[in-house]
Parts: C-alpha cells; sequence; structure tokens
C-alpha cells in the first residue's frame, strides 16, 4: 500500500464487472431498485423506498439540484453523409451557466466534435422547429483546446427570441453515458433526471439522485429527515478513467458549483447539533468537501477576498495545515468569506480528488449507485469504507445488484 494519494496504484481499485451487470435501462419503477446498506463493517439489503427508515430522525440529507441539457446536437451534411455530432460540454462565452443558457442571440461552448474531419469549411446550420416557431441555428468553429474546440452557436427565429436553453432543450439530445453502449431514448428525457433537478447545466446525471420519488421525499419528511441542496454541475470528465499507473499522474477534471450563505448556515446548524449529514451522491460529496477545504483555508489566513469563482484545487486534501482544521471552524470560516465578500451565493471549481487518504470532513454518510473500475468514483467510495469497498463490491456482485448510472442503490456510513 503507498503512503500518500499520489503513490497510490489505480490497480488497486480494480474489479471484474460482468457485462451483463450493467444496467443499460433503468429499473421500471425509481425506488425499487434495490439498496446495500453499510454500517458498522456490517452488509445488508433491502429496496430504496425504505430509505426514509434506515436514517435517523434529525438526519440532513444533501442532493444536488443540477438538471442534465440535451448536450448533443447533431449538424446534417450532404445527403449521404453521417451528421456532424456536437458534444457541450462547458460554457465559454459568457462563462456563467445561468447568463449563457439565458442567451438570445449568440454563445461560445467547449465542446467535443465526432466526424471533425469529415466538418471542411464554414460554419454548419441546422434548421428546427422550436415552440412552433422555425429557428436557423449556426455553429462556428473555433480554436482547438486539446481534443475539444471552442464553437460560437448563433441562431434567428422568425418569431420572439428564443434562449440557447430552449434551443438545446428543442434540438439536442440527453446525452447518455459512454459504458450504456445504446442511444436515447425517449424515456431517457425524464429517466435520466432526477426529479428535483432545477438548475440546468449538467451532462451527466447525479445518478445517486435518480431513485428518489415525491412519496420517499414526503416519507423522509415525515420521519425527521431535513433535506437541503447544492449544485455541481456534473461534467463528461466523470466518466474520464484513470489512465496513468498512480494517481500523481492523473488529471482531475474540473467542475463548477454554486451553494447559498443559508446553506451554509443551515450546515453550520447540523454540525452544532452534532447530528449527521448524508451526501446524497457523490457529486454533492464533492462539493461538501471542497467547502470545508475553502472554509479551512478561511480560517487559517490562506484565502481572504472573493473575485470571482473560487478555486479547489487537486491536492487540497494533502495540505496538513488544511486538513487538521476542525470541521465547524472550517464552516464558521466559511460564512466569515461569505459576509466579508458581502456574498449570498458563493460559487467556484473543484477539482477536489477525494482518496483513502482524505478523511471526509462534512459527511457521515454517502448514498451513491454502484461505479466502474479502476474510477474517481470509486476511490471516493474508498474514502469513506476504506478496504472494505471490495466486500461491499463483492456482496453487490453475489445479490445481482445492477450497476453504474441507471443500477442500483447502497447506503454507506463512514
Amino acid at each position: 500500500m503507498a503512503n500518500n494519494a499520489r503513490d497510490l496504484s489505480i490497480d488497486v481499485f480494480d474489479y471484474s464487472l460482468p457485462d451483463e451487470r450493467i444496467a443499460r435501462y433503468p429499473a421500471k419503477e425509481r425506488a425499487g431498485a434495490k439498496q446495500l446498506v453499510y454500517r458498522n463493517g456490517e452488509i445488508s439489503h433491502g429496496v430504496f423506498s425504505e430509505l426514509p427508515d434506515r436514517l435517523p430522525a434529525g438526519t440532513l440529507l444533501i442532493g444536488n439540484r443540477t438538471r442534465v441539457i440535451h448536450a448533443r446536437l447533431f449538424f446534417p451534411l450532404a445527403e449521404g453523409k453521417r451528421p456532424i455530432e456536437v458534444f457541450c460540454l462547458d460554457p465559454l462565452l459568457p462563462v456563467d451557466y445561468a447568463q449563457n443558457l439565458g442567451a438570445r442571440t449568440q454563445v461560445q461552448w467547449k465542446v467535443l466534435i465526432g466526424g471533425n474531419r469529415r466538418w471542411k469549411r464554414g460554419p454548419l446550420s441546422l434548421e428546427l422547429e422550436v415552440s412552433g416557431q422555425k429557428t436557423s441555428l449556426t455553429a462556428e468553429r473555433g480554436e482547438r483546446m486539446d481534443n475539444t474546440f471552442a464553437l460560437t452557436f448563433s441562431w434567428e427565429t422568425e418569431g420572439a427570441p428564443l434562449t440557447f436553453g430552449e434551443i438545446l432543450a428543442a434540438a439536442g439530445t440527453i446525452p447518455l453515458p459512454p459504458y450504456l453502449g445504446r442511444e436515447s431514448e425517449p424515456d431517457d428525457s425524464a429517466r435520466y433526471q432526477t426529479v428535483f433537478a432545477k438548475t440546468e447545466g449538467s451532462v451527466a446525471a447525479p445518478t445517486a439522485g435518480l431513485h428518489f420519488t415525491p412519496e420517499v421525499m414526503n416519507n423522509l419528511q415525515k420521519n425527521g429527515v431535513d433535506w437541503e441542496e447544492v449544485t455541481l454541475h456534473v461534467g463528461a470528465g466523470t466518466f474520464k478513467p484513470v489512465d496513468a499507473d498512480t494517481l500523481g499522474g492523473h488529471t482531475m477534471h474540473r467542475e463548477f458549483f454554486t451553494v447559498s450563505i443559508s446553506f451554509i448556515e443551515r450546515l453550520r446548524n447540523q454540525l452544532k447539533a452534532g447530528k449527521p449529514v448524508v451526501s446524497v451522491g457523490t457529486t454533492s460529496l464533492r462539493c461538501l468537501e471542497s467547502l470545508f477545504y475553502l472554509g479551512a483555508g478561511f480560517a487559517v489566513g490562506e484565502l481572504m477576498v472573493v473575485d470571482g469563482p473560487v478555486e479547489v484545487g487537486q491536492w487540497v486534501a494533502e495540505d496538513p495545515q488544511l486538513v487538521g482544521t476542525d470541521p465547524l471552524a472550517a464552516v464558521n470560516g466559511l460564512m466569515e468569506l461569505m459576509k466579508t465578500n458581502s456574498l449570498t451565493e458563493l460559487s467556484g471549481y473543484t477539482q477536489l480528488l477525494l482518496t483513502p487518504f482524505a478523511e471526509l470532513k462534512l459527511a457521515d454518510g454517502l448514498i451513491t449507485n454502484f461505479h466502474q473500475p479502476r474510477s474517481t468514483l470509486l476511490l471516493l467510495v474508498a474514502a469513506i469504507v476504506g478496504d472494505d469497498w471490495r466486500r461491499i463490491y463483492d456482496y453487490a456482485l453475489e445479490h445481482d445488484f445492477r450497476f453504474l448510472s441507471y443500477g442500483d442503490s447502497s447506503l454507506l456510513w463512514k
């Protein structure tokens, strides 16, 4: 075993996942999926609908309110030629998600282009109808950035101006994970979206939340379980494999998050009361733990002024001064950071890599699906349960659990 995260071999987090165990489609009923429960080294299972009875009264559940956009667009070429696929990754101009998706004339995105060599020169155009209005969408290729491009979208409508979000909703398709091995279907527009999704921006769903239903949410409330939300827009990098021998050679993907000062205050009250915090999904957990390191930075005097989006680096969990900060002191520091800078919301980007060497600071438990071998998401699971991740996954395989985005659930306690 390595002595630090950078020397940790990804080979340690490999396991055999039979192809037939990958859930190609969601369960018939959202809350009818299985749920594995890990607590104090013991493993059991039931169904997800029983979650409200598994959580102690006073637990604070934290979900990710992000909404998946129709990020895949297909631009036709001459008759008989395959269309050019454009996969929208991140907004460039305006860089703010809400402003970009609300723009009414032109935007710029970082994109992947399928069939780029067949796109010889000049702009591409797509004719469509949105809310009964004829619309023409144009894409113009710009600067190349490694394997991505800057792409400028502009559009004209015959009636009232449309937002780019409306254009995407009408012209694009839901970007299903590549490992599902199929194209999106009409049902995916609803099923690859949580029932509490509100803020558009993700190109992948926060899949741990897919099992929740209004009935489950109501039963949680009846049982005294509280609910709060953060926003972290899930990027395509969540599927990026670790292709280096050790984690030190892996560059973690970067994702945008936003939290309100009222959320920070609610989190502080939870910590002061000594009651459990449970993250719904790895994305919410990544946001939570990033907030700890931001608050710790203020508490030790490293971060004072916020001028634009904040940044959380990949290796902050290796900084002994930050790691040693008391969680409540860090959250108090975050409150002070926001008040000092007159912020009601805090936004930024996180590259935080969570590993078994990074003790979780703000979360006591995690609700999550079952993840790919050799993935950073599996590393995050090991940050909670240690080496028992392998026992958990062996149990899931032996008991016919369904894996990955449309698969079954687990409730893991630290």
